[in-house]
């Protein structure tokens, strides 16, 4: 019986699946809503044959994923910066796109993405919603911050702005065009607030450090939340052969490409976790707070360079400890870690 291979280019509405032998002998190339009855409905004749199904890694693909693992098949979620298909070519489609993805499966050189696991990535999703309410927050801060220096010539503290009683604003800007446009942030920036807080209890409540996340917070700088994170976020650590791969994984490594010794230009930046970036930058900035090792080592670096650059490869050097404590369980030791 011939093993059949299945590629499913996905789009935000509808998906183009091609079923093929993983060479040029194609028995399906349809178009399709994305409905997942249909779905299964279309592949059900092969189901049989086919080997495996590559789903390339869109925003959307949890409900095409799901649906087919609970149907039996064996799906592989494609990562596409690893899936570029030949540059010289004059023509692509979406059927061809779907094609390439059976294709790489037939040939065994498919780049997988990591397919997290259903039961946890809800709670994972309401810690990347609660990131999301505090970016937006701090939006607003700044957004006041501007404001009042903009009409006074002096500056105000974070700390000031979120404990200012908004129906005070008029004392702190005399002018009232000025005062109703700083009312405005600092009321959403209240309602942020809010629910920044519901979330976080949520996640607090029902969200536990694993034993093998648990030493995460002996690291200056991780509390809980952070803690809890970066254990969301990495999944299973064994996944990352090296600490380089993590530290990459989080985006805290260069992005550059080099020949003959000379810059030729940039990687995909995007490659990686955005999540676990901002995760590790948060621990630097409290890092540089509470250890004093940490922050000699960014206070080197910023007078080398820029400061976003310094607390970026200390952001880089925490992943690297984190990589270590959750793959030994081992405690967080700054002397190590800064030893140079």
């Amino acid at each position: 019986m011939e093993k059949l291979y299945c590629g499913i280019d996905l789009h935000s509405n509808n998906n183009y699946i091609v079923v093929s032998n993983g060479n040029e002998n194609k028995l399906l190339q349809k178009r399709l809503p994305n409905d997942l009855v249909e779905v299964k409905r279309i592949l059900n004749p092969f189901k049989d044959r086919i080997q495996g199904v590559v789903v390339e890694s869109t925003y959307n693909w949890y409900w095409l994923v799901d649906g087919l693992m609970d149907a039996d098949y064996k799906v592989n979620l494609a990562n596409p910066a690893g899936i570029k298909q030949y540059e010289g070519l004059k023509h692509s489609d979406d059927k061809g796109d779907a094609a390439w993805l059976a294709h790489l499966l037939y040939l065994g050189i498919l780049k997988k993405g990591y397919i997290y696991p259903k039961k946890n990535r809800g709670i994972r999703d309401l810690g990347r919603k609660r990131a999301q309410m505090v970016r937006l927050r701090t939006v607003n801060i700044l957004s006041i911050q501007n404001i009042y220096s903009r009409n006074t010539g002096s500056q105000i503290t974070c700390r000031e702005v979120k404990i200012f009683p908004p129906d005070k604003i008029n004392e702190l800007l005399y002018e009232p065009d000025a005062a109703l446009a700083a009312s405005c942030n600092l009321e959403v920036m209240i309602a942020l607030e809010k629910q920044v807080k519901r979330l976080e209890t949520e996640i607090l409540d029902r969200v536990k450090l694993r034993p093998e996340y648990q030493k995460l917070l002996t690291i200056d700088g991780v509390g809980k939340v952070l803690a809890i994170t970066i254990m969301l976020e990495t999944g299973e650590i064994d996944r990352f052969k090296k600490a380089g791969n993590f530290v990459s994984y989080c985006r805290c490594v260069k992005s550059q490409r080099t020949s003959n010794g000379k810059k030729k230009g940039v990687g995909n930046r995007k490659n990686g976790n955005k999540y676990l970036s901002w995760a590790f930058i948060e621990a630097a900035n409290f890092a540089i707070r509470f250890n004093d090792k940490a922050r000699r080592f960014y206070e080197r670096k910023a007078a080398k360079t820029k400061k976003v650059v310094a607390i970026k490869a200390l952001a880089a050097k925490l992943a690297r400890a984190a990589y270590y404590i959750m793959k030994n369980q081992s405690e967080f030791d700054d002397n190590r870690l800064f030893r140079n």
